[in-house]
């Protein structure tokens, strides 16, 4: 486990990355229970750049869950159970913006939640309104958007998260790009919610794999070689990605374990009295809620 006064990174594999984890290294594999049931696997603590990072392959092993069945809850709060401090997340997306080609990379700054089947909070007896103006640690991106990377990394963007698991109608992919957004994908909602929640600082790494459908796809490609086209583009996007995170942990280890806004931000965010809050729900979410109770 992390020392107290050092950051502990833990990295969320999406679509394709969760695959190259592995090449990361091997590493002890603990399995935490939790009170939402099973994360999507064991996580794997291994030692990369001196320090000990969290993996975890946010689909499970072979791909098992679909966007809206992955264990969000489950998932965020294990990572906080083994000491996680930092979570950078990568996520598959399609462009909404022609200037945002595939094979190049996003560091997102903003989101929009379309999705409604998906458990939001880890609270549900309890009132809690956590601020998420700002849904990505400014720390983290600014680590992120400082490391050279070989593929084009660009700085900031609105990333839709629809429902799914089918993809947008040519109307869906008109009305998001008339809301300015410039990423659609799945996954990122409601594990950011969660991961502000839980008081972990959280950016992501988005891998464009081809344009959504507002813009028609080249005359010439049959579908299976546009679906060659999509995979040629995970595959260089997730090398990147990948690239991308070892360049940066090195950078990592000068954040704060402790300091951030993201690890406030449940001080002034529980409305319920602390008389009302029954001790069985305490214990229960002791992980989330030690610091914040501490006084009350």
């Amino acid at each position: 486990m992390s020392s107290p006064h050092r950051p502990m990174l833990g990295i969320i594999g999406g679509t394709g990355m969760a695959e190259a984890l592995g090449s990361l290294g091997s590493g002890e594999q603990h399995r935490v229970d939790t009170p939402f049931g099973p994360p999507s696997s064991p996580i794997t603590l291994v030692e990369l750049a001196g320090s000990q990072v969290a993996l975890l392959p946010r689909h499970g092993e072979g791909h098992h869950f679909p966007p809206g069945r992955v264990p969000y809850r489950a998932n965020v709060f294990a990572l906080k159970a083994v000491g996680v401090t930092h979570v950078l997340a990568t996520s598959a997306a399609g462009s909404l913006r022609e200037e945002i080609r595939p094979g190049e990379l996003v560091v997102p700054d903003q989101i929009i939640d379309r999705t409604f089947r998906r458990e939001p909070t880890f609270f549900d007896d309890l009132a809690v309104h956590v601020e998420f103006a700002l849904p990505f640690c400014a720390a983290l991106r600014k680590v992120l958007l400082a490391t050279r990377s070989e593929a084009k990394v660009h700085d900031g963007g609105t990333y839709v998260c629809m429902e799914g698991p089918q993809f947008s109608t040519r109307a869906e992919s008109d009305l998001h790009r008339s809301w300015g957004a410039h990423l659609i994908g799945m996954t990122l909602m409601p594990e950011a919610k969660l991961a502000r929640e839980a008081e972990l600082c959280y950016a992501a790494v988005n891998l464009v794999t081809d344009y959504d459908c507002w813009r028609p796809h080249p005359s010439e490609l049959g579908a299976e070689e546009l679906l060659e086209e999509i995979i040629g583009n995970l595959r260089a996007t997730t090398a990147a990605a990948l690239a991308l995170l070892r360049a940066a942990l090195p950078a990592m280890q000068s954040l704060a374990a402790a300091g951030c806004p993201c690890q406030q931000s449940m001080e002034r965010a529980i409305f319920t009295s602390g008389t009302q809050i029954h001790e069985e729900t305490r214990k229960e979410l002791d992980v989330l809620l030690r610091r914040a109770l501490r006084n009350r």
